[in-house]
């Protein structure tokens, strides 16, 4: 079996000896391990070992992207040559080619330790222990007689890809990860079954939290859920956990992308060097943490990565460009999607922004709802619980929260400590002097 590299090379060779005027191909191995364990016994193992190719070719002046997991040597032949003719009937899209190799040079000299050299020691027994042991961690908190039902899982991934460009790009990435998820439901005395969550993840195996701290922490949110009733109507100050803070925040940066300012479905079209955020939001693209999520010397178009300012003290600074929607906005590409994010935190952790709060309702949750990208106007199912005195109090359900990005932003008063590891965004506790709840 050839490899990778071998494969990639090859793929573009005859995608230009077909008649292609460019090609791009990435090839690609990953191994995927998963065991879940549900209320005391063992409910799957799955594993899976996939290979493939993706390739992207550049013909009389039209784009085709293909794929295949086909990787017999006459199969991606006969592969490549259907691709090319297939795209020869497509419509012209002169907007359409690789990046100016320039863009390829000058990529970072960091090791970002994206491989665990110790995954091979990980077996079936070592991965089911750990999510047997989030479940008997789930059940031995005070208060376990109300858990309904412990669904947890341990799953884990090595991935290789090898990437090659007809215009002198060749990039190869390898990359682990490990990550534990618990799920609980509870028995509130009103009938309903409440549930939450827990997860982490991590590069190295050996950065995982202990099984039993998460299993302990999913049914302590769960069980916190118990009585949880809908609040007032009424303009609050609102706190969001650091967990959910991502949701509110992936819908401000959608709007960045490129896409959606060539096809005018962005609140932020035109509001480049615009303050969009109190003078709190300030934060980064940096691809450069080690062992980080979205960490990478080089992006998916082979371009070197770069750290750049998103916001700098709530002015948007850059947008998401990628060389085909910037070709036709007129703007130099920056990266098309987002790697990890370096917030400019606060100095304090989530008690003590409460204590400040005094009055107000924490968000540790959202549930349905929308935002339009288009108008910034949201309308988001929450869950949490009131604050009181500077303590959280009872919880909520069943409210809405509501208003729009362009002004909830810029309303930002306080940022945590705490950014949420487990997720590229690095989400920490965000407060906002006010916001519009929808409940009794």
């Amino acid at each position: 079996m050839k490899g990778l590299r071998e494969v990639a090379r090859e793929a573009v060779a005859l995608a230009l000896r077909q008649g292609a005027r460019e090609a791009a191909a990435g090839s690609y191995r990953a191994r995927h391990v998963e065991v879940s364990w549900r209320d005391g016994k063992l409910e799957r193992t799955a594993e899976a070992t996939t290979r493939g190719l993706g390739l992207e070719i550049y013909v009389d002046g039209r784009y085709g992207a293909v794929s295949t997991s086909d990787l017999r040597p006459g199969a991606v032949e006969r592969f490549i040559e259907g691709a090319v003719a297939a795209t020869r009937r497509l419509a012209p899209d002169p907007d359409r080619m690789l990046p100016d190799p320039a863009l390829y040079q000058g990529q970072a000299q960091v090791e970002l330790e994206l491989e665990d050299p110790g995954y091979e020691v990980l077996d079936t027994g070592k991965r089911r222990s750990a999510a047997e042991t989030l479940e008997a961690a789930a059940r031995s908190v005070p208060g376990a007689d109300a858990v309904v039902s412990v669904t947890a899982s341990f799953g884990d991934t090595a991935a290789e890809r090898f990437q090659v460009h007809s215009n002198g790009f060749e990039g190869t990435r390898r990359a682990t990860d490990f990550g534990m998820a618990v799920e609980v439901s509870v028995r509130d005395p009103d009938g309903r079954r409440p549930e939450d969550w827990e997860a982490a993840s991590a590069r190295f195996l050996g950065d995982l939290p202990a099984p039993g701290e998460v299993g302990r922490r999913a049914a302590e949110h769960a069980l916190a859920r118990i009585g949880a009733r809908k609040g007032e109507t009424a303009v609050l100050p609102l706190a969001i956990d650091r967990r959910a803070a991502g949701r509110l925040l992936a819908q401000l940066l959608g709007p960045m992308s490129a896409a959606s300012l060539q096809q005018k479905r962005s609140f932020l079209d035109g509001k480049l060097s615009e303050r969009i955020g109190s003078a709190l939001l300030t934060i980064d693209d940096d691809p450069f943490v080690k062992r980080g999520f979205g960490s990478r010397l080089f992006d998916g178009e082979g371009i070197a990565a770069k750290r750049f300012p998103l916001f700098d003290g709530g002015v948007l600074r850059n947008y998401y460009v990628d060389t085909y929607y910037g070709r036709k906005l007129g703007m130099g590409p920056t990266t098309a999607r987002m790697s990890n994010l370096a917030w400019r935190l606060g100095d304090r952790a989530q008690p003590a922004l409460l204590a400040d709060l005094a009055e107000g309702i924490l968000v540790t949750g959202f549930l349905g709802g929308n935002s339009n990208g288009t108008t910034g106007d949201f309308s988001l199912g929450v869950h949490g619980f009131r604050v009181r005195g500077g303590l959280i109090a009872e919880p909520i359900a069943e409210m809405n929260v509501s208003g729009n990005h362009l002004e909830l932003w810029k309303h930002l008063v306080a940022v945590g400590n705490d950014p949420y590891r487990y997720s590229p965004m690095r989400t920490p506790t965000l407060v906002f002097e006010a916001a519009q709840f929808a409940g009794i």
